[in-house]
């Protein structure tokens, strides 16, 4: 029988992967200590497959402590060099949190870790159902209040603070509680199970649809470029002045309402969170395509 149960500590934060078939999976290195020799620690590479590479992948940091189960794997390849090298490994079968906290101080010295600038596994929860659904939703009804109507524009605003801090502070109440009385054996259970990744995916669509609401009421993004000219009615004779002949952003929206918008957001949203730029770099860049665009509108008669 080929099974493998080890209690260890992440050396470094699993790697989520996909073969050539397109299958995930994640490695990781497990430092597990030594019986009986103190301070001495043995480093175990393991595997883990489809779901749960995934679940390793979004949930495990360096510094945990896990305990995992599967089989033992040996195996072989030829390096750049031609000499063949040897491998083993642990496929994983079955993986679970072994503490209640990543107390890296524990760890020894083969690894070090910094669980408190590490997002607690938990913290998705938070992110999917506040940041990118509440609080947008929050400054779309805000918002909206104070466009309606100039004398009401200091409704929105008021809205905003008096509700911000209530949600706030009931939500919050309300999970720690919950999160108190489940104690780790029931997080581990609500994660174990699949029901995290299905809350999460279905706050993350919710953020999604409320985003896209927000971008179509409020972003504000034209092309101006048209082609403006005299014409000269036939019949009569008569020169009818400045007639629009072309008008760039009136076809783009015509065959793609508020594409513009869109484009927009989405390459703010690329900038800030794939190339990591700042939000004044992001704001100047705006500063600048406002001013290009405004120009553009002018010279070719856009806001004449």
């Amino acid at each position: 029988m080929n099974v493998i149960i080890l209690t260890g500590r992440l050396t470094r934060d699993p790697e989520l992967k996909f073969g050539q078939s397109g299958k995930a999976y994640s490695r990781f290195t497990l430092a597990v200590d030594r019986p009986m020799q103190k301070g001495e620690a043995d480093f175990i590479n393991c595997v883990a497959f489809d779901r749960a590479g995934e679940f390793a992948e979004k949930y495990f940091r360096q510094g945990m402590r896990v305990l995992v189960s599967g089989r033992l794997q040996t195996g072989s390849y030829v390096n750049k060099d031609g000499q063949r090298i040897y491998t083993t490994e642990v496929i994983l079968d079955d993986q679970e949190f072994a503490d209640s906290k990543g107390a890296a101080s524990e760890m020894g010295g083969y690894a070090q870790a910094a669980p408190s600038q590490r997002p607690a596994p938990t913290s998705a929860i938070g992110d999917s159902l506040w940041v990118a659904t509440i609080i947008p939703i929050l400054l779309t009804i805000c918002l909206s209040i104070s466009q309606s109507s100039p004398t009401s524009a200091w409704i929105g605003p008021l809205l905003y603070m008096i509700a911000y801090p209530i949600i706030t502070y009931t939500l919050s109440w309300w999970l720690f509680r919950m999160g108190y009385r489940s104690g780790l054996e029931g997080m581990q259970g609500f994660m174990g199970s699949g029901k995290l990744d299905a809350f999460t995916d279905t706050m993350g669509v919710l953020g999604l649809v409320v985003v896209g609401a927000l971008t179509a009421s409020f972003v504000s993004l034209t092309l101006p470029i048209q082609i403006v000219k005299d014409v000269l009615v036939g019949a009569t004779g008569e020169i009818i002045p400045a007639q629009v002949l072309f008008n760039a952003d009136a076809m783009l929206n015509s065959i793609f309402p508020q594409l513009l918008p869109l484009l927009l957001t989405l390459g703010v949203y690329y900038l800030y969170s794939k190339k990591k730029w700042s939000p004044l770099k992001l704001m100047a860049l705006i500063l600048v395509l406002a001013v290009v665009l405004t120009a553009i509108g002018y010279a070719t008669g856009f806001y004449a």
